[in-house]
């Protein structure tokens, strides 16, 4: 069913804890939609945000462990998928298939291959399908971009973006029994199976790479994004990407420190710094973007601001946030930035709107992080094709990062 521009679209969340629960308390503020079931594996972030949703709305949705019920479900019209990354375009794939709308979180995918299978999905089943590169609807974020694309800063050839963190280490598990609390074969469902280790649930799987593609694909997408759509560039045509691993010797299996630069032809280049365990300011922001032009630069901040500086330093333009605490509105700042991308998806959903995130688009920005991160395994250059963003110097172990293994029975098709 496409519901019409006056009815609520009714939603399925999977995977509520942290970024997911967020994500369950801004939606249930909003009037747009509504929540009617609610997934995870982990019973205690279940019941945690089913209370949650119940506070807020004095209604209680749904609670299942298995998704693959949401996608069967009649009472159904969206699914929210903020399950682990390994989840993601099996979740999407089954979601769609079953006519579900699909709102999913960033990156979009586990591996490159992933993302051509996404975007068939997309075509065969005709749903619409919304990036969760949130930042492509900040009301600030949007004006920054158009006045680099205005020429407001004069023609960029460069532009280059960073983030950094200061996480601590997370040592070397130990197996252990399985948690009364936790679905574990759920939990790995398309991954190869592993002995559950004390070390892994729940925000750790980002390092480990059956289930996570490290900090540049879980924080660099973001800004990668920013940066190709403020250039106005999509594939590259070279890559190189240095780094390691240089804080600690634990389980963590990416760098925690990593510097990839792309080239864009002779129109355009750029690079991306991530360090996880080594907070600091880059031009004054711990994470942004920076476009550098003939006449200015412009910097975007990770939050909904940004500003103008010339050549020699001096700030010629700030445009800060003005989303604020108001009365009578339960969102705060940050549920009320989310809120503009999700109404976009809505208004996708019902009135054909053009979306701010198109998968097309959100996949070629999570391509770009995996690029990085294939350059950094294989130790070497990658030469990319332009038009389809296929790796030109192929060989046997890029063929193998292209793709990933899945656990019998569980690879998505279309």
């Amino acid at each position: 069913m496409i519901p019409g521009a006056n009815d609520r679209i009714r939603l399925g969340l999977i995977g509520v804890n942290g970024r997911g629960k967020g994500i369950a308390s801004g939606l249930a503020k909003m009037p747009e939609c509504e929540i009617t079931y609610v997934c995870d594996v982990d019973s205690r972030a279940l019941e945690a945000c089913l209370g949650l949703i119940h506070d807020i709305t004095g209604k209680t949705p749904k609670g299942e462990k298995d998704m693959r019920k949401i996608f069967d479900a009649q009472d159904v019209d969206g699914v929210v998928i903020a399950a682990p990354d390994h989840w993601h375009v099996p979740a999407a794939v089954m979601a769609m298939r079953a006519g579900k709308h699909v709102y999913l979180e960033k990156p979009m995918s586990h591996s490159p291959a992933e993302n051509e299978i996404l975007l068939r999905a997309e075509a065969e089943f005709g749903v619409v399908v919304q990036g969760g590169n949130q930042r492509r609807s900040w009301p600030n974020v949007i004006a920054g971009i158009e006045e680099v694309k205005a020429g407001n800063i004069g023609k960029v050839h460069f532009a280059k973006g960073w983030y950094t963190n200061g996480r601590k280490s997370i040592g070397t598990g130990n197996v252990v029994p399985v948690p009364e609390w936790l679905d574990w074969e759920l939990w790995q469902g398309p991954a190869p199976r592993e002995e559950y280790r004390d070390n892994i649930i729940h925000y750790n799987w980002h390092w480990f790479r059956n289930w996570g593609g490290g900090e540049f694909l879980n924080n660099g997408m973001h800004f990668l994004d920013l940066l190709r759509w403020g250039l106005g560039v999509d594939y590259p045509t070279h890559v190189d990407s240095i780094g390691g691993r240089y804080y600690y010797e634990d389980d963590y299996e990416f760098p925690d420190t990593q510097m990839v630069t792309y080239q864009f032809g002779r129109d355009a280049s750029m690079w991306m710094e991530s360090r996880s365990c080594n907070a600091g300011p880059v031009e004054g922001l711990y994470s942004g973007v920076g476009f550098y032009g003939e006449k200015g630069n412009l910097f975007i901040h990770g939050g909904n601001v940004y500003k103008i500086r010339n050549h020699k330093g001096k700030i010629i333009k700030e445009i800060k946030s003005s989303l604020k605490f108001e009365d009578g509105n339960q969102m705060n700042p940050s549920e009320a930035l989310d809120a503009f991308h999700f109404r976009n998806w809505f208004d996708g959903i019902r009135k054909g709107t053009r979306l701010n995130s198109p998968l097309s688009e959100a996949c070629i920005s999570t391509q770009l992080a995996q690029y990085g991160c294939i350059a950094q395994q294989v130790g070497h250059s990658l030469e990319i094709n332009p038009l389809n963003g296929r790796i030109l110097n192929w060989d046997r172990e890029i063929a193998r990062l292209w793709n990933r293994e899945y656990e019998k029975g569980w690879k998505p098709k279309v």
